[in-house]
């Protein structure tokens, strides 16, 4: 079996899982099953979180787990062809442009795959069933939609204004929960679920994150609190043979020009 670049595949390989957030990057060696081998470990996220520190945490981070035969990424925002399009809640538009997963493969001698953070949470989770939808809720606001088990174009609709001229992460992430509390803020969630119904009529929607223990019930019958340690787990799904598609799409337009 061989990878797309025509690397051999290890007949069970180590994966090193990575999940870049807004306040912490975690990490954790995954068997090929999806159980966790080593860790997880985790960090604060570097403050400002520049391409450079943020690489230099996580070769550090990865130093720490022992030994992987491959990398996948979890990134909270928009990436295309390895290409970060957009990192709104590292605070920073020094990643337009970045290629982490190229600079990480590069650092740590082992082939690397990036996909949007509520992606690779979706992945860990979802039954492969219908139309499903991922919800993440941390220091920003996370979504994802699946079709029967096919990962859709993304969607940042966190940076969708809700109400009043604020995104969707100013209205859910980590700020206004820590602003308004938590009974208002789950009302919030509420609101943000019955809008994802009503605009995706989605058979199940999954929420996870750090915040998401913090929504108050009831909870719809259709939604399930997934635990956060999926956004780690799902890592391994990247690698599986029918995700080979996600990682041959074309380089942003911006990218082919510099060329």
């Amino acid at each position: 079996m061989t990878h797309t670049d025509g690397r051999a595949r290890p007949a069970k390989p180590l994966t090193l899982a990575i999940d870049v957030g807004g306040s912490h990057l975690k990490a954790a060696v995954l068997k090929a099953s999806g159980k966790i081998s080593t860790g997880p470990l985790r960090v604060e996220t570097p403050k400002p979180a520049t391409p450079d520190a943020v690489v230099s945490a996580l070769v550090s981070l990865s130093q720490q787990l022992g030994q992987f035969d491959r990398v996948s990424i979890g990134f909270p925002g928009v990436v295309r062809a390895d290409f970060v399009l957009t990192a709104p809640n590292l605070d920073t538009k020094e990643w337009h442009g970045f290629r982490l997963g190229a600079v990480l493969a590069k650092d740590l001698g082992k082939p690397v795959r990036i996909l949007n953070d509520a992606s690779i949470q979706g992945l860990g989770v979802i039954t492969g069933r219908g139309l499903e939808c991922v919800l993440t809720l941390g220091t920003g606001m996370g979504f994802a939609l699946f079709q029967d088990g096919k990962i859709a174009p993304h969607l940042e609709l966190s940076q969708h204004p809700i109400r009043k001229h604020r995104t969707y992460d100013e209205y859910v992430g980590k700020a206004a929960l820590e602003s308004v509390g938590r009974r208002r803020w789950s009302k919030r969630v509420h609101k943000i679920i019955a809008i994802l119904e009503t605009v995706f009529a989605y058979e199940l929607l999954y929420i996870g994150g750090g915040n998401a223990k913090w929504i108050e019930p009831p909870i719809p019958p259709h939604v399930k609190i997934v635990p956060n340690i999926a956004g780690i787990t799902g890592g391994v799904r990247l690698w599986d043979r029918r995700m080979d598609h996600a990682f041959t799409e074309q380089p942003p337009a911006f990218a082919e020009a510099q060329a």
